[in-house]
């Protein structure tokens, strides 16, 4: 394609595309970073709390204040909390798989359009010798 020429609107719908399939996908791992985040609090916040005595006084966070809770009802809060982000990240980890496959076909498309249609028919654009 020469610097003159237009991109035509077949190729632009597959960069359109293209541009589309890479924002779905850095708004995954962008999801999956924070749940990641989730998951190592919620670890560190269960291992804190295991150490505390039954007897002693827990609190646990309610917006900008703190709320009296027991040892037991906390940690199984918190046990939830960490298989529900570990789910979530599980569906984000197949979501981003699934994305990333989709982001090479794509790729692979728009170069096999840009080399022109007798690549694409199988046919060789190499003249024998």
């Amino acid at each position: 394609m020469s610097a003159g020429e237009q991109i035509p609107p077949w190729l632009q719908e597959q960069f359109g595309r293209l541009q589309q399939l890479q924002q779905n996908l850095q708004s995954i791992m962008v999801q999956k970073q924070h749940l990641e985040t989730e998951q190592l609090e919620t670890e560190r916040a269960l291992e804190a709390l295991k150490k505390a005595g039954d007897a002693d006084a827990v609190y646990k966070a309610a917006g900008s204040i703190l709320v009296k809770s027991t040892k037991t009802a906390l940690v199984s809060e918190l046990e939830e909390k960490k298989e529900l982000v570990n789910t979530r990240i599980t569906v984000l980890t197949k979501q981003e798989t699934r994305l990333k496959e989709n982001l090479k076909e794509a790729e692979t498309k728009i170069r096999e359009m840009l080399r022109g249609p007798a690549s694409q028919n199988g046919q060789k654009t190499d003249t024998p010798k």
